[in-house]
């Protein structure tokens, strides 16, 4: 079908049901960013396979929202004809709705939005309804199964902390608050709190599951029996019950007259009107997981640090290929990609990559979020840059790294070189910036930009996002960003510190490593306590694109002994011609 087809048989349910237009988010039901290939609506609608965006279908009306990120990823894969391209932000679709759908019935389906998605969406002179069924599941020919992967445990030696000391933890925050239970509906907490993993989807080692946490500790856990071997059942044990999720609605209807604690952010708004419906109250309060599981324990913290050492042991094979071939030609974005990958495999513990590698030459780099396919597969030309940001899920953390790098033979343009530097000017800022406890991700995201901001430069997207561990490689709830909630940035945290820089058509830079909150060595005169970032990417920077008499002296020192750093962990652990060339690479500049 083509997307005309699509949306006029989606236009059809939506007349037969009795509304004006429909809501189709970029979401499943456990609103993540990466969703299953069953819950690819809006894929499937429009064509646009971004992680984030959101369609308005109306009858004599469609609009597709995105961010920064893929307005021009949105604009390339939908029909102009159908769409239009709106901006998120920019043109909130809550606007477009007040000025197109004023006295009309916008439907939704409440599994796929959650309470506090639908107040932004709110628009005077618009009644949004729930509709019982999704109506473009109904057209959806073809649609694929559920995921039927299986959970598995995760062993205490990666995940630090028992399960049974997590629950006793997260129902005592209920009991505090006085809530009788908690409805976790965000996988990743299940997850954490139980010390499971899966491969329901294909980057995230998730079981995708719904929990109800009450403040006895006791956990119900919501999904297909058929997922829980006999070893997964015999690790939850009894303070666990695994139930189907066509028993959701009874449970609920158990909490019938008690306070019970749901995440606006994270829960669809299914579970409030089901709760309010039997006679329960919905509290709105952050899932009791989400903190804890961003702050690190000691063990997965010192996993990360391994991970990294390992990843980065892949990244200087990678590279060190990549210094040779790309000036010799044949290379396209799809073989570095799977260069890459091939040699993240040879790592220990190892179990996938933790997102499609942004693989993208020249102007595709300038897409912040460009996934290369066999249709958009170009040649990596000698003299451009070609960026490649990607990540490793291993058994004791997870990854993320960029690195813009310049083809060769010959110099970097000095413009080019100039920009790059300012990136690197911002990065270099947030990785050796100290700062007091309380201060969050909002505050310091200007210091990543400023460089770029004196040349009238900037970028259209955060600055760090968190990290998971062995889970999402996007985590909240702290991030650097204008736009992020002001979290308070707590040792244990893991972020990622990536400025960039793109031309449309042209090139994109973008420098990205993790790093890890912790305490900060207390100085003489210090009056609160300090924080500061312990870099945990472990990958030499591309010299060749490095302007440096822009660099003053404390930043060359922090680039060469970075450069020291990673030649002294990394080495050891490749070949002698990757240990070669990485101490070519990691010589002072």
């Amino acid at each position: 079908m083509t997307q005309a087809h699509k949306i006029a048989a989606l236009r059809a349910r939506l007349a037969e049901a009795g509304v004006d237009g429909f809501l189709v988010p970029r979401a499943d039901e456990y609103l993540g960013e990466y969703v299953p290939a069953a819950g690819e609506r809006l894929a499937w609608l429009c064509g646009f396979t971004g992680s984030a965006g959101l369609a308005v279908v109306l009858s004599d009306a469609a609009a597709l929202f995105t961010d920064g990120r893929y307005t021009t990823q949105a604009a390339q894969q939908s029909d102009p004809a159908i769409w239009q391209q709106r901006h998120i932000t920019e043109n909130p679709p809550g606007e477009w709705l007040k000025q197109h759908a004023a006295g009309r019935r916008v439907g939704y389906d409440p599994w796929l939005h959650s309470e506090a998605g639908l107040r932004r969406l709110a628009a005077e002179g618009v009644d949004l309804v729930p509709l019982p069924e999704n109506p473009l599941d109904a057209v959806w020919t073809g649609r694929p199964p559920p995921p039927l992967a299986a959970a598995v445990p995760h062993p205490l030696e990666y995940a630090g902390l028992a399960a049974a000391e997590k629950c006793a933890a997260a129902a005592q925050a209920l009991r505090a608050s006085g809530d009788a239970a908690a409805v976790l509906a965000d996988p990743h907490s299940a997850a954490w709190l139980l010390n499971i993993r899966g491969s329901d989807l294909e980057n995230t080692p998730l079981a995708l599951a719904f929990a109800l946490l009450h403040q006895d500790a006791r956990v119900e856990l919501f999904l297909d029996p058929v997922k829980v071997p006999p070893a997964t059942l015999a690790h939850l044990g009894n303070g666990v019950q695994v139930r189907p999720r066509a028993e959701l609605p009874a449970a609920l209807a158990a909490l019938a007259g008690q306070q019970v604690r749901v995440d606006a952010e994270a829960t669809p708004a299914w579970f409030v009107q089901a709760l309010l419906a039997a006679g329960a109250e919905p509290r709105e309060a952050e899932d009791p997981c989400r903190l804890p599981r961003a702050c690190k324990n000691p063990v997965e913290q010192q996993g990360a640090r391994e991970a990294h050492r390992r990843d980065g042991a892949a990244m200087a094979a990678f590279l060190a290929w990549f210094s040779a071939a790309a000036p010799a030609g044949g290379q396209t974005e799809l073989s570095a990609a799977a260069r890459l990958l091939a040699c993240r495999a040879a790592q220990p513990l190892f179990r996938g990559e933790s997102f499609p590698a942004i693989s993208g030459a020249g102007e595709h780099g300038a897409i912040v979020h460009y996934r290369v396919t066999p249709e958009t597969d170009r040649a990596i030309n000698a003299g451009e840059c070609f960026l490649l940001d990607s990540g490793g899920q291993y058994l004791d953390g997870t990854t993320d790294i960029t690195r813009t790098l310049w083809t060769g033979p010959g110099p970097a343009p000095a413009k080019l070189r100039e920009r790059f530097t300012r990136v690197l000017l911002g990065h270099i800022a947030l990785a050796t910036l100290r700062f007091p406890k309380g201060v969050a991700g909002p505050h310091i995201d200007v210091l990543a930009r400023a460089s770029l901001w004196q040349a009238g430069l900037d970028y259209d997207h955060g600055t760090g996002h968190g990290i998971g561990s062995f889970l999402s490689v996007h985590e909240g709830p702290a991030g650097i960003s204008r736009a992020a909630r002001p979290v308070a940035l707590q040792p244990g945290m893991i972020l990622s510190d990536e400025p960039g820089y793109y031309l449309p058509g042209h090139y994109g830079i973008r420098i990205e490593n993790l790093v890890l909150v912790r305490e900060a060595e207390a100085l003489p005169d210090q009056v609160k306590p300090f924080l500061c970032f312990e870099t945990l990417t472990l990958a030499p920077y591309d010299r060749a694109l490095i302007d440096l008499p822009m660099l003053g002296a404390a930043e060359r020192a922090w680039v060469d002994s970075y450069h020291a750093r990673v030649l002294a962990e990394v080495a050891p652990l490749c070949d002698a011609a990757t240990g070669q060339w990485l101490q070519r690479a990691c010589a002072p500049l």
